[in-house]
This record gives structure tokens, sequence and C-alpha cells, in this order.
């Protein structure tokens, strides 16, 4: 039985898992997630991983957040940097490969079951049309994949970071107020984590609802603001109508970012969000407003109410990905 490594490398956390040709990438051998800054590296938490486990492997692949260059990545919200011939040094590994962690969400897409996913829009799915992947997290990630004749292949992009278009007066009002302190105002800016909180201050300082005194306290005090704005909008919180407000426009825009992906790509064969965000507003996006954005596009609407949108709710896409590459590019 032949073993595989398979990670998905976060600033926040590390996930690895080994599993065999066997089994498959669904039902890892062994699997741990561990606190990425408490590591120098991630060739520390390897060794421990596969110390703990008592296994070893001769491939693998790893998700990782940041650009990879000339197979070396230095990752994003970490101080390290990672090779893939160091790893095949360090570990006797045959084959190391390290891929985007948005490619690699991209790459699990064919292999998510029913269960993994949650509807938005029904449609009905062109078989062999392309597919598109809109991930709102801390920052936004899009890709997209293709059929080539016997699977499809996924691609990435930084469409994240294409020129925001506002749909109305309040949102080009967002876009002055961003200009001022940005310049440039991409899409990333407004539908991400950061962008939850860009739209927050925007509509407090456009006073379209007051912020009470307990609301700013509990926002002054936390790391993230992103929670608590989302927290207080799917709750309904008494008082927080400016949480509500700003979630109101952020889950419109992200319909318009997913509608606007459907396009450029035209992905017939369906949209799929996932990211740090959809799957935990799922009641957000089921009331509608999202759908109505990603409808949106005069003489293409009629189009774009046909392509399936779906929610990805399985836990570790990116790790499924990685796991799965190994097997669609087998070893040369």
């Amino acid at each position: 039985m032949r073993y595989y490594l398979a990670g998905d490398i976060g600033g926040t956390k590390t996930h690895l898992a080994v599993f065999s040709d066997e089994k498959g990438p669904r039902e890892p051998i062994a699997e741990k997630k561990f606190p990425s800054v408490d590591y120098v590296s991630l060739e520390a938490i390897v060794k421990i991983f596969l110390k703990e486990t008592g296994l070893s492997a001769k491939q693998a692949c790893f998700a990782v957040a940041g650009p990879i260059v000339m197979g070396r990545a230095k990752l994003t919200n970490l101080p390290w940097v990672v090779d893939q011939e160091e790893l095949c040094r360090k570990f006797g590994l045959s084959r190391a490969l390290l891929m985007n962690d948005l490619l690699a969400i991209a790459t699990s897409v064919p292999y998510l079951a029913d269960d993994d996913l949650h509807t938005l829009n029904q449609g009905v799915p062109v078989e062999g049309g392309a597919i598109a992947v809109v991930a709102p997290g801390t920052g936004l990630g899009e890709a997209f994949l293709t059929w080539d004749g016997s699977r499809y292949r996924a691609y990435s992009s930084e469409g994240g970071h294409a020129d925001f278009a506002p749909m109305n007066d309040i949102q080009v009002g967002l876009l002055k107020f961003l200009q001022t302190r940005f310049g440039h105002v991409s899409y990333e800016w407004i539908c991400s984590g950061i962008g939850i909180a860009n739209i927050y201050n925007f509509l407090k300082d456009s006073k379209h609802a007051e912020e009470p005194e307990w609301l700013a306290n509990e926002l002054r005090e936390a790391n993230d603001p992103t929670p608590i704005i989302t927290r207080c909008a799917i709750e309904h919180t008494k008082g927080a109508e400016l949480c509500t407000a700003t979630m109101n426009m952020f889950v419109s825009i992200m319909g318009a970012v997913a509608g606007n992906m459907a396009l450029k790509v035209f992905a017939t064969g369906g949209v799929y969000l996932s990211g740090g965000i959809p799957p935990r507003i799922l009641t957000l996006l089921d009331r509608g407003d999202f759908m109505d954005s990603f409808t949106n596009k005069g003489r293409m609407a009629l189009l774009l109410s046909g392509i399936p949108v779906k929610v990805i709710t399985y836990p570790s896409p990116a790790l499924l990905g990685a796991a799965y590459t190994l097997i669609e590019e087998p070893e040369r």
C-alpha cells in the first residue's frame, strides 16, 4: 500500500493528513491540525506529525496561502519559505508539490458530493461546462475549471483585484469613501473579511445607522471585527442595525462578484462559493439578495438564472484538492 502526505497550510492553522491509494483522499489514515504560528517552519510540523503517527510517505502535496515561483513559496501571513526540493531532501520524498490554496480548492470541486454542498440556485449544469470558484475569506480568491475531454483541470486567477464596480448610489458612496483611503479600490477591499469592516466603517461614517455604545466597545476590544458584525446580523441583534445593513450590502456585492465571474468564464457547469465566509453566513445567502445580484446582469440575466450556484460546506476542500492532485498527476 502506498501512502501520500497532503497539507493545507494557512496563516492560522496547518492541516496535515496521510492517505493511501487504497482508501483514497476522503478517508485519511491519520490527520491533525497545528496552530501555524507556534512553529518555525512547515518542516518542523511535518516532522512532528510523521513521528506521532509512525507513518511515512513517498509523495506529498501542500496547498499554501501564497504565490509559488519555481517550486518555492513565501507564505502571505507567515514568515515561512517552503521549498519543494528541501521537503524532498528532508523527508526522503520522491516528489513534493506546492500549489496555491485556492487552486487546491478548485481542484476538489469535481470530487465533492451533494452532502458537501449547500445549494443557493439549483440551475441545470451543462455537461463539460466551465466551473467558477469564488472564495471570500481574509481576501478574495477566484479560480476556474475547464473540461479537457477527460477531466476537469483547475486554473488560478487574480480576479479578486479587479476594479470594484458600484451597482447603485450607496455603493458609489462606498467607492468614493474607500478611494480616499486606498486609491485603487478592488473587489478584495469589499468582498472579504477586510471588506466587511470597510463597509461597516463607511455606513457608520455616512450615518446610515447609529452605532450603540455597547457595540462600539465590543468592536474596539476585538482583534477582528468581522465575526461580531456577522453574528449580530445573523442573530438580528437589537440595536445592531448597522451590522445588518453591512451584511446586506456585503451579500449583494458578493452576488455581483460571483455573477461577474460566471460571465467571465461562461461557467455553465456551475459557480461554487468557498473561503472562510460563505459557509458561516448561509442563512444570509439563502434570503435572496445574493441571487438577485448574481442575476442582475441585463441581457445575461436569463443565462445566469440557469447556472447552479452552491456553497462548499466540506470542511477542508484545499486538503482534499491537494490529495487528489497526487492522483490526477501521476509521478513520471
